[in-house]
This record gives C-alpha cells, structure tokens and sequence, in this order.
C-alpha cells in the first residue's frame, strides 16, 4: 500500500443517498474525504411531490450536508460544481457559485451525481413542461399548480377558464402518477369552498404515457390496480400516447392509430425521462467507459470503472444488471463504494465480493389511504400499501426532525385534507400568457 504523508484522499461527486452513504462508510476510516455537490443540502427525492404539492415543507424533505455530516470528522463538504475530470492527473474540475474554477486532487473517486431531466431531445419543452428533480422544481410546480386555480378564478371565459382548469403531465411512472393523484386530492378536496366562481373539483387531470400502463415496473397486477385507482379519482388515462408538441396553451398529442389531437391545458408537468449530467459524459471521455443511451456509465461488478479501479461509480448513473434508478440502488451502492475504499485503505488482501443489490421493493403513493408496493413475491395495493408506504419513507427519512415534522404534516393532510404548505411566491414572469388588454376581470360576487 503506498505510504502516504496526508490522509488518502476521497472525493465524492454528489450529495444524495449514494454520495451520502459512501461518506458514512468512510467515517472511522484515516481518510481524509470532500464531498461536492451543486447544492448544499441532502435532498429526499422520493418526496418531492409532496413538496410540490403543498403537504411537506422544504425544510422536511431537506436538510444541510453540513448538518448531517457535521460528526463525521473527517468529511468536509464544498458547494461547487463538478465539470470534468483529469484522470492521469487525478484530478476534479470544479466550478464554485460564483463562476471561478477549481481543482481537487483525489486519490479514490465515488462517482453519485444522479441524473438529470431528459426531454428526450426536445429541450424547447422546458419552457412549458417543468420536470421534477430539484427543490426548486418542486416550489415552481406548486406555484404552477395553486396559480392555475387563482387564474380560473379571474378567467373572462368559458374556455380560458377551462385551460386553466386542466392539468396534463406527460409520464405514467412514479411521480406521474403520483402528481396526478394529488392534483385530483388538491382540486376536489383541499380546495372545496375555497372560490365563489370557479367549481375546483371541475379541473381535469390528463396523463400521457406511451406504453400501454402505468407504473410498468411494478407488473401488470399492480399497474392495472393503479390505474383503476385513478381513473376512479379522476384521471384521464392516455396510454399508447407520444407527445411531439408543448407551448403556454396545451399540447400535442400522437396517439397509437396515429391520430394528432389538441390539448388545450395552462399547466403541463413532464414526469418522462432521465438523462445523465455533463460531467458523467466528460468522465467516460476521460476513461474510454461505455454509456448506455440515458449516458449511465457502465461499471465492473465492484462498480469501479474498467482500468481505473481509483474510481468508483454509483446510484442512478451507473450501469449495471439494468439495475433500476431507485433510492435503494444508490443506498446500497455508495455504502458499498465507501467499504470498498476502507477495505483498501485498511491493507485487506482478500477480495471483495462483487456488489449485490438487495430488493427492498418500490413504492407509489397515489392518494389518500392507497399506495401500491412490491418487494419480491409480496404484492400490496389500498390500505395496506399505504401503510406500508407510510412505514417505508418515515424509516428513510434523514434527521429525527424531519421524520417528526413529515408525520405530523401527514397527519395533518390525512385527517382534514388541509395543506399547510400552500404557499408560492410569484415572479416577474408570471404574468398570462398573451393577456387581452381590452378585457376585464369580472368583479368579485358579493
């Protein structure tokens, strides 16, 4: 083992679970560890939705890294950006907030930076059709959502009103369905009563997916459950769809006969598709590894990269046995990457087992008191795949104030249908689209 003066050197691309948990495998071990990322606190994804949609605060889905790695000694935290990667050099290219750039050194790399939104080549979408990745995605789509009903409110038509009053979000996986359930549980119960002249149950929620079911992943017994669970709320199931077209009024839609139709909807929401950051391509660059057509780096069984066993790739990004993109994977591969650099640094000679994903199971929440779940043979739909629901995402959750506070809201918005977390704050550009100056909103009924 070479002789070192300064501690080993570890890097780790990423704050999430697999940067996350890499760091906690480092802990005890004489290493000296950086982990970077663009942001800095620990977001948990898998609850963005709920953010978004007025249940949980910012605050309980995440947390500093600061915070959280604050007893871990040996791990310092640096709110900058990775660009590239010099692996003769050993080196990471980083760029700060403020624009100016630095270099790390490294000797052991763990690669976690997740994925990002794809569009499927279409980036024009955007505009339109937020996605859902951050937390500032999940505060702009709750702003979208509240502020399409205060529009409908002041619509000077029938069919301006009705725009408004229509949601379509394009992607039948886990936070499609997920989104789309709470826009139904927000316009038929959260906000009943609440306006003199819009009817908020009278919104219609559209989702488009382009295979022919729902959470797919799940099989088909779950995703025919699913669907029936929604169509049962309100939802309008377009399955077999393509959509080749998006802008501030609606969308276009290509169905299976062929057949293009017209949406006309204020508020479209883009659950499909991910695709892996800049910096993952700079690397499989840098080390001649193959990527996949999402651009996840293709790994070895120990998730080092072929010829650079210094670096280590994990979560979403990595490519390996068609592992999916699931919190767990990336859970269970940074812990595995932190071990494998401990082993290392500890002089064992005896060679690690390959990593072994252990299927804890998915999960999706699709209204109140229904969620589907499956892990391995065990199948659960209603009830009693919310509670399971429940049990798994409190046991997940980082730091004892957020799973405190998360179970207190969620009691709150279970008990009453009442969302305490509602709030959105307007911008410059929030103004409608192509406003028509000679009309006027009508006043309000006495």
């Amino acid at each position: 083992m070479q002789d070192h003066v300064t501690p080993r050197r570890v890097v780790i691309l990423g704050g999430g679970f697999a940067g996350l948990f890499a760091a906690r495998a480092l802990r005890r071990s004489p290493v000296s560890v950086t982990v970077v990322d663009r942001r800095a606190h620990h977001l948990f994804q898998p609850l963005l939705y709920q953010c978004a949609s007025g249940i949980l605060s910012e605050g309980q889905i995440a947390q500093p890294l600061r915070d959280i790695l604050r007893r871990h000694h040996n791990v310092r935290c640096l709110l900058a950006e990775a660009t590239d990667v010099d692996v003769q050099a050993r080196l990471v290219h980083l760029r700060l907030p403020d624009g100016r750039a630095m270099e790390l050194p490294y000797d052991d790399l763990i690669v976690g930076v997740g994925m990002r939104q794809s569009y499927f080549g279409h980036d024009e979408f955007a505009a339109h059709a937020p996605g859902m990745k951050t937390l500032n995605d999940a505060l702009d789509i709750r702003r979208r959502i509240y502020q399409a009903f205060e529009m409908a409110e002041t619509a000077t038509s029938a069919r301006e009103r009705q725009q408004w009053l229509t949601f379509a979000l394009v992607g039948g996986g886990p936070t499609g369905v997920e989104l789309a359930g709470q826009i139904r549980e927000i316009a038929g119960h959260t906000l009943e009563r609440e306006f003199r002249t819009i009817d908020s149950a009278e919104a219609r929620v559209l989702l488009f997916e382009g295979s022919d079911e729902v959470l797919g992943a799940f099989g088909r017994p779950l995703a025919e459950r699913a669907a029936r669970t929604l169509r049962g709320l309100g939802v309008e199931l377009h399955l077999g769809t393509r959509v080749t077209d998006i802008d501030a009024h609606g969308l276009m839609v290509r169905h299976k006969d062929g057949a293009v139709t017209r949406y006309e909807a204020r508020t479209v929401l883009w659950t499909a598709g991910v695709e892996a950051p800049p910096v993952a391509t700079a690397l499989a660059r840098a080390t001649g590894a193959t990527q996949d057509r999402a651009g996840r780096i293709a790994v070895e069984p120990d998730l080092t990269l072929p010829g650079h066993p210094e670096i280590r790739v994990t979560g979403d990004v990595m490519s390996l046995n068609k592992l999916p993109g699931l919190a767990e994977v990336a859970m269970q591969s940074g812990a595995y990457a932190g071990r494998s650099v401990r082993h290392a640094v500890e002089g064992r000679t005896k060679k690690q087992k390959p990593f072994k994903y252990v299927d804890l199971g998915s999960a999706a929440y699709i209204s109140r008191g229904r969620a589907v779940l499956k892990t391995g043979p065990l199948h659960l739909s209603g009830f009693l795949g919310w509670l399971a629901w429940l049990f798994i995402h409190v046991a997940f959750l980082t730091g004892f104030r957020s799973r405190l506070g998360a179970v207190l809201s969620w009691s709150v918005a279970f008990a009453t249908n009442a969302r305490r977390e509602r709030a959105f704050a307007m911008s410059d550009a929030d103004a409608p689209a192509e406003p028509a100056p000679e009309q006027k909103a009508p006043s309000p009924s006495a």
